[in-house]
């Protein structure tokens, strides 16, 4: 027994060397991966059957309770019978493939095992279907690993043989026989079935742990160069920019050559070829056209593809890259190789990442771009408006002025000149000094004491040394005009309206004060969220106020609006001094 069972571990040995291989093809990954069909079942069923009959070569023939390790093995006499790990090929074919390839290979093991003939041809030749069917139910039941763990493996691995040998045991005859060779090959077959089993789940699992790392690899190479050449190609595609690309990309992919174009023309070739490849050549090949055309990647293999008039270029071969912006096909990446046997698999299945990569990176940044400029267009232009009453009510009053009091009116007009001025110079940025802010305010005050000189009064505490702090202009001019339009409403006389500006740790805090009504509790929710309309004007100050702030500095600087116990409103919020 333990000379049979050393002789079928050596054949294992074979076996094994055979799975190596087989973990090789890529065609075998695909069932790997699950990607079964009707054709792909036939296909394997083929595999797995000749990878048991393999095994069945592999085997020593048994008369009685001795055996011939002779390597290849003729039909069979009535008398004799053999030890082999064929089932090995049908159980793997199981739990890989399903049933269906299960069932495949252990039907064509089967029957070259049938046919070899011997007193076990029928009960040999019915468990290897059967086999290969159970094993394709068990792997069912497993489904949510990708291959059955090798402990798993090793443990259904003992059912194949003790099958064949129940099988055996039933069908074989004479029984004395059937019961001898049982007792003779039982274990060996068993010991060396199952460890097969389990050493070949183990080798496929280690094949697609090394094609996961591969892949991690090779992604997180596509990553990488699609963020090193990025900064460069948002640059716009210039001679400049595309010489930098291209050597990046010549360094990063190990090629012979690279060379970067727009739709019309090559910008850059760098590494070999640069003495005949030259910068502002026209697209000339059909390739290029039609990846320009298409967007899709071009692959040349031979000279005559390239299109090089140089007789003795060396390039001779290359993938062509498109990449794309907003849907349009705005460049190419000529990629270049010296044979064409350089082109694998993986560096085609690179290029195309790398192409989808920096197409994807670029619409980003083209969105980022488009939504800065709108938000930047938004901001503009609610800081350019201006409250139409305030304008039309001022001007009304230069009109009265002029005649009864003209020295009034002339400086009236120049502090409403100051302050349109301001108004249309805070639109040219997001952020002013605060001492420019003031000077908005104090000019729109200017023109109002017009209109409520003996009505209220305002100071201004703004704690020394933090002038220069930044704020987003037109801001304190809309709060305090709210505070005079609707806080002060109906206060005939000492109306008080104080502002506070003053930095606390980090932030620069903005509060503005008035003694007057207050503002309803349901009204107060609102304000800030969503204009809120009034008689004296369109209401949308306050919520332009507030929507700038969270703008540009996030919800922390959203305007906090509260009315004081002591009667009046409190508005204010605090931004970043670092602005």
């Amino acid at each position: 027994m333990e000379e049979l069972s050393l002789v079928l571990f050596e054949r294992m040995g074979i076996l094994l060397m055979l799975t190596f291989i087989l973990t090789r093809i890529p065609q075998f990954r695909q069932l790997l991966d699950r990607e079964v069909s009707l054709s792909t079942s036939l296909y394997f069923s083929i595999l797995f059957g000749l990878f048991g009959i393999a095994g069945t070569y592999a085997g020593v023939v048994v008369r009685g309770s001795s055996f011939d390790p002779s390597f290849w093995i003729m039909p069979l006499d009535d008398g004799e019978s053999i030890a082999n790990v064929g089932l090995v090929g049908v159980v793997i074919g199981g739990l890989l493939g399903g049933p269906i390839v299960g069932v495949g290979a252990g039907v064509i093991a089967g029957l070259h095992l049938y046919s070899l003939g011997g007193f076990t041809a029928y009960a040999c030749g019915l468990s290897a279907p059967l086999t290969g069917l159970l094993a394709g139910l068990v792997a069912q039941f497993f489904s949510q690993e990708r291959v059955i763990s090798p402990s798993k493996a090793l443990f259904i691995g003992m059912f194949a043989p003790i099958l064949q040998m129940g099988l055996i045991l039933i069908f074989a005859s004479p029984p004395e026989r059937a019961s001898l060779l049982v007792n003779t090959v039982g274990i060996p077959m068993v010991l060396t079935n199952s460890v097969a089993i389990a050493i070949f789940t183990t080798m496929i699992r280690v094949a697609l742990k090394e094609e996961e790392r591969s892949a991690a690899f090779e992604t997180q190479r596509g990553l990488t160069i699609a963020e090193l050449t990025l900064p460069h190609l948002m640059q716009g595609l210039t001679h400049q920019t595309a010489k930098e690309t291209a050597y990046l990309l010549m360094k990063e992919l190990k090629a012979a050559a690279v060379a970067v174009a727009n739709t019309e023309h090559v910008l850059a070739h760098v590494g070999v070829g640069m003495s005949h490849h030259l910068p502002g050549e026209p697209l000339q090949t059909e390739l290029a056209r039609k990846a320009v055309a298409t967007g899709e990647v071009q692959i040349a293999l031979t000279r005559e593809q390239i299109q090089c008039l140089h007789p003795k270029c060396p390039l001779h071969a290359s993938i062509i890259v498109p990449f794309s912006e907003a849907g349009k096909v705005v460049g190419l990446i000529k990629i270049y190789f010296k044979r064409p046997q350089q082109i694998r698999k993986v560096e085609e299945a690179l290029a195309t990442g790398l192409g989808k990569l920096i197409t994807h990176q670029l619409n980003l940044a083209l969105t980022e771009k488009m939504t800065r400029l709108m938000k930047d267009t938004e901001l503009r232009v609610l800081q350019a408006q201006i409250n139409p009453h305030f304008l039309f009510n001022t001007l009304n009053s230069i009109v009265t002025l002029i005649r009864i009091d003209p020295d009034l009116a002339r400086h009236v007009t120049v502090q409403l000149g100051t302050f349109i001025r301001l108004n249309l110079r805070a639109t040219s940025s997001q952020l002013v000094p605060i001492r420019q802010e003031l000077n908005h305010l104090f000019a729109y005050l200017e023109i109002i004491k017009i209109r409520f000189a003996d009505q209220f009064t305002v100071q201004c505490d703004v704690e020394t040394g933090i002038d220069h702090f930044l704020i987003p202009p037109a801001t304190l001019q809309p709060l305090v005009e709210n505070s005079i339009q609707h806080g002060l409403k109906g206060v005939t006389h000492n109306g008080r309206i104080d502002i506070y500006i003053q930095q606390i740790g980090d932030r620069v805090q903005v509060m503005i004060e008035d003694n007057g009504t207050g503002i309803p509790e349901d009204v107060i929710r609102g304000i800030g969220d969503a204009p809120v309309k009034s008689e004296e004007g369109n209401g949308i100050g306050v919520y332009n106020v507030n929507q700038r702030l969270i703008s540009l500095f996030g919800s922390d600087s959203r305007l906090q609006i509260k009315n004081r116990e002591e009667g009046g409103c409190q508005i204010s919020f605090s931004i970043p001094s670092s602005a």
